[in-house]
Parts: structure tokens; sequence; C-alpha cells
């Protein structure tokens, strides 16, 4: 089916990509072939609108493996498509599950910054909103604001998006930088939002040691394919994710 649809150059339809995340669930979880069907079905879903695979497609292949509780891969699928409210009811049941109370905070901005890096604003906003309305140890402190900084950051960081007014982000981020050294990736990601929404200028590459996550936004941006069997133990969002990670635990 794939093979007709490639030389053929099919562009995606809404009954194409239903079928093909349909087959993909019925794969055999675990199996080559099935990484090997998605990684072909994803190439193929791409196009001029949609360089990382189409939204859709991902939407349905994330709605799969949330299922089958592979919450690496789920939300690795969930950041390439259009559902930020999908992605954070995932979130919200993962954190509960293997989140530390202390995470609570950093399993939503991770995501949300990783929305804006790919220019997902609209998704971004979704993610932020659902999470702090459904996670029942954020629903007790009726923010906005809230009792937490970093949920306060993430509030006005999309304000601030909407304005297009770079003092304020300027300002936002030294104002929140306590908070924010709390995970070291969160500046390379607020580096890559300052440049796609406020025009400034990307940092000086470092070189050496220092430069642990040089590689930190290629693999989030350069449209590689997640493992969808990989079963993620890290803790995205928790303290695990201030060490180098691999694309799948990453993204």
């Amino acid at each position: 089916m794939l093979d007709v649809f490639e030389k053929s150059k099919t562009e995606p339809t809404e009954d194409q990509i239903s079928q093909i995340a349909n087959l993909f669930s019925l794969l055999n979880h675990g199996t080559p072939e099935r990484h090997q069907y998605l990684v072909r079905a994803v190439k193929w879903s791409c196009g001029e609108r949609h360089k990382l695979g189409h939204p859709r497609l991902h939407q349905l292949l994330a709605q799969t493996l949330w299922k089958e509780k592979n919450y690496g891969s789920a939300r690795y699928h969930y950041l390439r498509s259009e559902d930020g409210g999908g992605c954070a009811d995932m979130l919200v049941e993962l954190h509960l599950l293997r989140g530390y109370p202390s995470e609570v905070d950093l399993f939503l901005t991770q995501a949300v910054l990783q929305y804006l890096c790919l220019q997902k604003k609209v998704a971004a906003s979704e993610v932020f909103e659902t999470y702090t309305k459904k996670h029942p140890n954020i629903t007790k402190q009726r923010g906005p604001p809230f009792l937490l900084p970093l949920l306060n950051f993430l509030w006005l960081l999309l304000s601030t998006i909407e304005s297009g007014k770079v003092a304020y982000f300027t300002v936002l981020c030294e104002q929140y930088q306590p908070s924010l050294k709390r995970d070291p990736t969160y500046r390379e990601y607020l580096d890559r939002i300052g440049q796609l929404f406020f025009n400034l200028p990307a940092p000086r590459p470092q070189h050496g040691p220092g430069n642990i996550f040089g590689n930190l936004l290629q693999g989030l941006l350069g449209g590689g394919l997640g493992d969808d069997d990989s079963e993620d133990e890290v803790t995205m969002g928790g303290p695990s994710s201030s060490q180098p990670m691999a694309a799948e635990e990453l993204d």
C-alpha cells in the first residue's frame, strides 16, 4: 500500500491517514516490521507544509502509542501533531504515574517550550491550558497567577509571544532565571524561541565540554523518527531531563 502511495505520489488524505494509522495499531508490538512501517508512512506523509510528517498522522500514531503506555514515543508524535490538548491529557497521566510531585511544572514546561520551538503556538497554548485545568495538583491553585513560578513564566511567555515585544521577552527571561535554571535545556529552547518570535540573533556557538546540549535542538527540529516500540523510562521533564538524552527520550 505504501509502495503504491509513494510511486503514485499520492497526496495524504484523511481516509488514507486513518487507514495507515489503523494498520499500525494492528501490527505486533515490538516487531522490526512495525517500526519500518512507521518510518516509511511518516516519510510518505511529509510535504512542503509538513516537513516533519503530517500532523494528523502523528496524532493518530500518538493515540495508539499512548494506549500501549509507550509514553516516550507517544509524546514524540504528539509534539509533531497539532493536538496540544491530547498531549496534555497524556502528560497529566504520565506525571501522576511516574513523576515526583515536585516535577508537576517541569512536565508541562518542556512540552510548551518544545511546541514553540516547532512554531506551534496554538498547540503550545492548548497543552498549557489543558494541563493546568486538568492536573489535580494544579487545579487547586486556581491560577493564573499560579503558586509555581514556572507556570507563571509559561503563562506570561505565551502572552509575550502574542505581543511580539522583545523587551518583554528579555525581562521575563531575566526575572525567572532562578526557576529556569532548574533545567539547563530551557536556555537552549528559549534561545530558539527568541530567534523565531522576536528576531533575536542566535547565540555564539560554544565549544568544548561545556556545550553538552549542542545537538539538543537538532533532534527536535531535524525530523528524526522516534522508536515507536521503545518504552521510555525517563521521566520527561523531570530531573533526568538535565542529562543528555537520545532523540527518542528528548522528543
